[in-house]
């Protein structure tokens, strides 16, 4: 029976429902609904589950497989510990929009047809915006500028699917070849979701404008669901290893030059989804394993780091790191699980990250990739200088700013323990995690040889941060992305063109003016009173030009002849 319910139903349904609970019934939903999704998750068998006929096509709306199961999975325990974390926010709204984003991100991961990927592609736009724009008045603008992004992917994915069925004639949801135009649309609108370059600013300039809960939120399932969809229809596409190795630069160089605590975080994510991107476009087993199990475990240790960075911005009201230092005196609960986090995401041994992230680097050397692999590694040793040391130094440690916040509510405590636990734990021990992943794992990440490589690098790393510290040491600046093109340049040239237009339309109308007068003087000066053609002609006149011309025309039709 539990079989036949859509996992997607419960937290769709239950966000809905939110606004609607009062007293004790609504933490009570926050908790509950998210297990029971889980639940429901491994009720799913492989194949079609649920279905439906719409439009003369079958809709195959919960169809499950082992990376079905992986991804919905790790959204319904990010689901449970976002709820827990987030239980003192008082804004409704942002707790509905959320149960609806994480059941439409399930939506997508169970779906088995492109229309279905295509509706709840959209839900997930629309509730992830109002988990952006819940945040208050400060966050409007840019979460008009995440619609308007999302949006326009989602049109690119609209045109795709239609072109892809109008070709094929099927609807199914299976692995493409990047051969038609409308494959290329497709693909489009969901590097678009992924953060890809160059409309990947969305996502450090909405994400850290939303709550302290709101971010974490944000953080697992727009650009893991994008993942997800990558893995299912372009594993394999060689554009896919250039894009994410760009992908991986641009957030660390950009992370790197951030005084804001959570856009540093933001760009991180997207440095972080260029692992899984580029494994996705080796397409080897080993590379789609690393790709599957890192955004697994990227969505536990991200949230953590959102988790910890909310709470110093819930407990000081300050984000920037020019404000921030000293914390760990009086928040030291907060600094150990940011510490943790910060140690997952550089691929630590016996942290999450490093038996998910070198996954990809093994792929790439089992196919001879040299300069991938050579990136990648580099790509880590730049992770621990963003993420790893300069996110817990300049908001723990540093100088003393003189704050003396006490440690945030219990459950943002709770829920912060409870991922630092996944990290350390899956870090120990990987098996359950590499028992689920899509393909079967015959990684081995605790050799001695791969410790003490990654020991070196990430060691290295961290001596050439404290060397150069006073050039990291960051100032109240703001750095230019490329969405300073619509939120500057753009605005600037319409201004311009504005004012031109204006200019050229006065100019045409006092040219039409003086055109006018000019053609009502010479009216005038004829048809006037005292107009040549306005005088009283003598009779005599007109029947002497009358003859006249009678007698030209009369000459004329004799030449004519």
């Amino acid at each position: 029976m539990t079989a036949s319910i859509p996992p997607f139903a419960i937290l769709i349904l239950g966000g809905l429902a939110l606004p609607f609970l009062r007293g004790a019934l609504r933490p009570a939903a926050l908790l509950l609904l998210p297990l029971i999704t889980l639940y429901l998750v491994w009720q799913v068998p492989d194949g079609v589950a649920l279905q439906a006929d719409f439009l003369g096509n079958t809709l195959m709306l919960v169809k499950g497989d082992t990376l079905s199961r992986l991804f919905a999975t790790v959204f319904a325990i990010m689901a449970f510990a976002g709820s827990l974390y987030a239980l003192n926010q008082s804004r409704t709204l942002e707790l509905a929009a959320a149960f609806c984003y994480a059941g439409s991100a399930i939506g997508v991961v169970f779906a088995g047809d492109l229309i279905t990927v295509f509706i709840f592609w959209e839900l997930m736009a629309i509730a992830s915006t109002l988990v952006v724009v819940s945040a208050g008045p400060s966050a409007q603008s840019a979460a008009l500028r995440y619609a308007a992004i999302h949006l326009f992917g989602g049109v690119l994915l609209m045109a795709g699917i239609a072109g892809e069925i109008a070709a094929t004639g099927s609807i199914e949801f299976r692995a493409m070849a990047l051969d038609s135009v409308p494959r290329a649309l497709i693909l489009a609108g969901f590097l678009i979701n992924a953060g890809a370059y160059p409309l990947s600013a969305w996502l450090p300039d909405a994400y850290p404008e939303s709550s302290w809960s709101g971010m974490v939120v944000l953080s697992a399932f727009t650009t893991k669901t994008a993942v997800y969809v990558l893995m299912r229809g372009f594993p394999g596409t060689e554009l896919l290893i250039y894009l994410g190795l760009f992908m991986v630069f641009y957030g660390i160089i950009y992370a790197i030059l951030e005084n804001d605590m959570r856009r540093i975080l933001a760009y991180s994510i997207i440095n972080q989804v260029g692992f899984m991107v580029t494994g996705i476009g080796i397409g080897t087993q080993m590379a789609l394993n690393g790709a599957a199990s890192h955004a697994f475990t990227h969505i536990i240790y991200k949230a953590l780091l959102l988790m910890s960075a909310g709470s110093v911005l819930y407990m000081t009201g300050k984000r920037k790191c020019t404000d921030l230092g000293g914390l760990f005196r009086t928040m030291p609960v907060t600094c150990v699980c940011g510490i943790i986090g910060a140690l997952s995401i550089s691929s630590f041994p016996l942290t999450s990250g490093f038996i998910s992230k070198s996954m990809i680097s093994q792929g790439a050397a089992d196919q001879h990739m040299a300069i991938v692999w050579y990136l990648l590694a580099a790509a880590s040793a730049g992770v621990f200088l963003h993420a790893g040391i300069k996110f817990p130094w300049f908001v723990f440690f540093q100088k003393d700013s003189g704050l003396r916040p006490a440690e945030p509510p219990w459950n943002m405590r709770a829920a912060m323990i409870f991922f630092a636990f996944l990290c350390i734990g899956i870090g120990i021990l990987p098996a359950p995690l590499y028992a689920i992943l899509p393909f079967p794992v015959t990684f081995v990440p605790y050799t001695t040889s791969h410790v003490v490589f990654y020991l070196q690098l990430l060691l290295f790393s961290g001596l050439a941060f404290f060397l150069m510290l006073d050039w990291l040491k960051r100032s109240l600046t703001i750095t230019l992305d490329v969405d300073w093109i619509w939120r500057k340049l753009g605005p600037a040239i319409f201004r311009w063109f504005d004012a031109r237009s204006d200019r050229v339309w006065d100019d045409l109308r006092d040219a039409a003016g003086r055109a006018a007068r000019g053609v009502a003087r010479g009216v005038y000066r004829h048809h006037g009173p005292t107009g040549a053609l306005a005088r009283t002609w003598p009779t005599g006149n007109m029947v002497f030009w009358a003859t006249v011309l009678l007698a030209g025309y009369l000459v004329l039709s004799y030449l004519a002849f």
